[in-house]
């Protein structure tokens, strides 16, 4: 047997920041799938492609269907994508005063094709001969305008969750990794890739699966408040950035509707609306921006109008155990205090 210290370092983890990984051996993976919805959304909703004859607009990306993902093993990165997208586009003749619409369809972006080779079929909804003209214009000059906006995602994707993929050594350097687009047979199968981000359901509490293929022990949150508010004014206040930038005293984001996503207090919590049944329900993917990565809880706000005050329930799961009493502590503090306080829910308002 080794004497202390002297075994093989690949499994030596006392004092190492890797512990959890020992030289970065095991997969780990990150979820990229909202983050790339929102990034390519972005990039194509209002690209121009124009000349001195014809101008053409995507007008609205209406279907992103597809996942992705950053995965570390043996120090090296993998990156998984696969993406149908379908867009809708407007353009005319410069010269004409009559508009054409029509559509875009990416249907096979993934990292077995490189943006040069992926398909962009585009098609024309009324069939005349200047809707041709212009179609054809978008078809052939605006490809390379749309490849090369899918070239920047791909780069933005390797850049952002590339990111603490690989975990420093004890000595605080980290190994050299080559960044690879690994087909899938490369990679973990679908099936493994599946189970290694369920979670893990036990009675009570539960432990989950971090998107880095971490367990996670976590704990569920239940807790109730009343507010001297009509109901509609509580779900506002919920849900509305003019209201939560007034009682948070903080920059706020919210996007509130079904998959929007929302960041209070200077960006420290995050999140997406999941459910919204106005003056009724609200469920959020919800995390602080402390949390280990790509790590949400749920959290299912519940309302209830009583003749003079709103009831409120509150339950959260997948808080990780350390964070609980923090968190706990969030929701009372800066929230429901909050709104009392700078909002007058605390005082009698009927």
């Amino acid at each position: 047997m080794a004497k202390w210290g002297e075994g093989d370092p690949r499994w030596i983890v006392e004092e190492r920041a890797d512990a959890t990984n020992v030289n970065n051996w095991h997969w780990t993976e990150k979820n990229a799938t909202l983050w790339s919805k929102d990034k390519l959304t972005s990039l194509l909703s209002g690209l121009v492609i124009q000349d001195e004859t014809y101008f053409c607009e995507i007008k609205d990306v209406t279907k992103i269907d597809g996942e992705a993902s950053a995965n570390n093993r043996k120090s090296k990165l993998f990156f998984f994508y696969e993406w149908e997208i379908k867009a809708d586009w407007k353009g005319h003749v410069k010269s004409g005063e009559k508009s054409f619409k029509g559509t875009i369809e990416i249907p096979n972006l993934s990292e077995e094709h490189s943006p040069e080779d992926v398909d962009i079929n585009v098609a024309l909804n009324e069939d005349q001969s200047d809707g041709f003209k212009v179609k054809e214009f978008l078809r052939t000059k605006g490809m390379k305008v749309i490849r090369d906006k899918l070239a920047v995602y791909i780069k933005d994707l390797k850049e952002e969750f590339s990111q603490g993929m690989i975990l420093p050594k004890k000595d605080g350097s980290t190994s050299t990794s080559s960044v690879s687009t690994a087909s899938a047979e490369n990679g973990l199968k679908g099936k493994e890739k599946e189970l290694m981000n369920q979670s893990v359901v036990s009675a009570g509490n539960k432990e989950y699966m971090s998107e880095l293929g971490v367990k996670i022990n976590c704990k569920k949150l239940d807790d109730e408040e009343q507010f001297k508010c009509s109901i509609s004014d509580l779900y506002r206040a919920l849900t509305d950035v003019q209201m939560m930038r007034a009682y948070t005293s903080e920059d706020a984001m919210s996007d509130s509707t079904k998959g929007g996503r929302f960041s209070l207090f200077g960006g420290n919590v995050v999140g997406q609306f999941n459910e919204l049944v106005p003056d009724s329900k609200i469920v959020m993917s919800w995390r602080f921006k402390t949390w280990p990565a790509e790590h949400y809880s749920t959290v299912t706000l519940s309302l209830q109008q009583r003749e003079d005050c709103t009831i409120l329930k509150l339950t959260q799961t997948g808080i990780p155990v350390t964070e609980y009493e923090r968190t706990r502590e969030g929701w009372k503090n800066y929230y429901w205090r909050n709104m009392k306080q700078r909002l007058g829910f605390g005082a009698c308002l009927f």
